[in-house]
């Protein structure tokens, strides 16, 4: 499979992964140093949106008494599980977008959803 290279100099995939590894940090600093490939970029930006959001809302919820810290585990069981499928999703060439944070993802790198083209 032949993946294009980056701004980096490495393999697309390689740096799409690279950017969902570290969570929303390395999604952020993706975001700076990748200037030339939108793939990674949409990665990136996917990557900062998603698990910054699930960030906040699992420290939000912990002011809750009891329920809030079995409601933050559930959002990290969750984040777990989100943060793997799209390691592999980004590691294999896809542009796997998840309902709503892909298409803004999406919107803010490309200017536009590919949905929108489709119509």
């Amino acid at each position: 499979m032949y993946h294009k290279k980056t701004s980096l100099g490495l393999d697309e995939n390689v740096e799409a992964i690279l950017a969902y590894a570290g969570i929303w940090v390395t999604g952020l600093i993706f975001l700076f140093i990748e200037k030339d490939n939108n793939h990674v970029r949409f990665h990136a930006m996917q990557s900062l949106i998603t698990f910054f959001s699930l960030f906040i809302a699992s420290s939000l919820v912990l002011v809750i008494p009891i329920i809030g810290i079995l409601i933050s585990s559930l959002i990290t069981f969750v984040g777990t599980v989100l943060w793997l499928l799209l390691m592999y999703k980004a590691y294999n060439g896809e542009i796997f977008k998840l309902p709503y944070v892909g298409d803004l993802a999406e919107e803010l790198i490309f200017g536009e959803s590919f949905e929108s083209d489709k119509n």
